[in-house]
């Protein structure tokens, strides 16, 4: 009765109201992931899971999939994907952010409805994209042909490399709204009076742009650049609704792969194991973002 009473004292307020939220995350969040990672170690599929027959194979299905040309190319297919896209929406976005940056009319209506791409959903986008390069009816070759670039038409999702490259487009449409948006409004934190002092000792806008902007803007683009590899690398709903990893296997990333193996194959222990890979490279990038936040905090 003594520690119930400990419990509910006003200093452990706070730990009561942080509960539901713990048990929720506990549940729904921590054991699928423990469970996951278990079954990857384990030998289940269509055949074995009725009879319940899980045995354990230790690290049998991870050397399998290194020797799974799908699996490796869906692997390159995921860093190709996300650097490519982590570079062109990061540029556009900082030159966006730049110019809203400063101070002219219909600046904040315009950003704002550059945010749109973010705000909608990613499966509407990807089924937007789908029609802008179909081959028949796609948008984007009928203006190929009506400005007399091509005679026919190209098969964009139906084509290994067209095919990623039309990910790539999608991907950073969408993305350069978060890129801009993060980077705005570390603009916003730098003081005004240092570009002021600047100008009176003679410093030009280049000047001012490596000395000033960039150094104190440094917090936040490492923030956006690790947050959008972690958004990007786990990219899923954008490839399966345009490409479903296809033609042949292309355009598979490594979360809709892990998808196939599972659902498709019903490899349901290699399916978990390429989920853990994908796990564990997030979880790495993920903590090296928190020792640079707590690094620079300190």
């Amino acid at each position: 009765m003594e520690k119930v009473k400990k419990m509910f004292r006003y200093e452990n307020v706070g730990f009561l109201f942080v509960l539901p939220a713990f048990l929720y995350m506990l549940i729904f969040v921590g054991y699928p992931i423990i469970r996951n990672i278990i079954l990857g170690f384990q030998d289940v599929n269509a055949g074995n899971l009725v009879r319940g027959a899980k045995n354990f194979v230790l690290f049998a299905n991870y050397t399998e999939l290194f020797r799974d040309e799908i699996f490796v190319s869906s692997l390159l297919n995921t860093l190709r994907f996300t650097v490519l896209c982590l570079v062109f929406q990061f540029a556009v976005g900082f030159l966006l952010a730049l110019f809203f940056n400063q101070r002219f009319s219909f600046a904040k209506p315009v950003r704002g409805i550059l945010l749109v791409p973010w705000m909608i959903p990613i499966t509407v986008t990807a089924l937007m994209f789908k029609l802008l390069f179909a081959t028949d009816i796609g948008v984007l070759n009928f203006i190929l042909r009506t400005l007399h670039l091509t005679n026919a038409n190209i098969e964009w999702l139906t084509t290994p490399g067209t095919a990623l490259f039309a990910l790539i487009c999608a991907n950073v449409w969408i993305g350069i709204p978060f890129n801009m948006i993060l980077i705005s409004t570390g603009l916003t934190t730098i003081p005004k009076e240092l570009y002021e002092s600047a100008s009176i000792d003679g410093a030009g806008k280049v000047q001012t742009f490596f000395s000033i902007t960039l150094p104190l803007l440094k917090p936040t683009i490492e923030s956006v650049l690790i947050l959008g590899f972690i958004y990007t690398f786990k990219v899923y709903d954008l490839v399966y609704v345009m490409t479903s990893g296809g033609p042949v296997n292309s355009t598979h990333m490594l979360s809709t792969y892990s998808y196939k193996l599972s659902f498709e194959m019903f490899k349901y222990s290699k399916g978990s194991a390429v989920a853990n890979i994908l796990l564990l490279i997030l979880l790495v990038v993920g903590l090296f973002y928190i020792r640079i936040t707590t690094k620079e905090e300190a």
